[in-house]
């Protein structure tokens, strides 16, 4: 079975980070022929971005994340995310659902 990381660069994304994981909980657990990654790279995060993700990685294995020491910017916390990512592609999204998760089906129809 194949792999999907979804890539979530986070940049104080404290108040979004609730609603992003209740839709990308749906999408994952009906989506099963995939086995599921969300990486969330905290990108210096000044709220507690930091301690969202961490709690939500207590309740689900599927989550992970990389906590970048400083703000380095979004490319370069994208970057990051490449180099820690396991999954056989990488999903980017935004935090704050600019890109619905929703899209994601249609896409993996696309790459395979």
């Amino acid at each position: 079975m194949k792999k999907v990381t979804i890539l979530v660069p986070c940049y104080n994304e404290a108040k979004s980070l609730h609603f992003l994981y209740a839709e990308l909980k749906a999408l994952m657990d009906e989506e099963k022929g995939y086995n599921w990654e969300v990486l969330f790279v905290n990108d210096g995060s000044r709220d507690n971005t930091l301690e969202i993700i961490r709690d939500l990685q207590s309740r689900d294995k599927r989550i992970c994340f990389v906590d970048l020491s400083r703000n380095f910017g979004k490319g370069n916390a994208m970057l990051a995310g490449f180099d820690y990512a396991t999954g056989d592609c990488v999903v980017i999204l935004d935090a704050d659902l600019q890109d619905p998760p929703s899209l994601i089906p249609s896409m993996l129809k696309e790459w395979e």
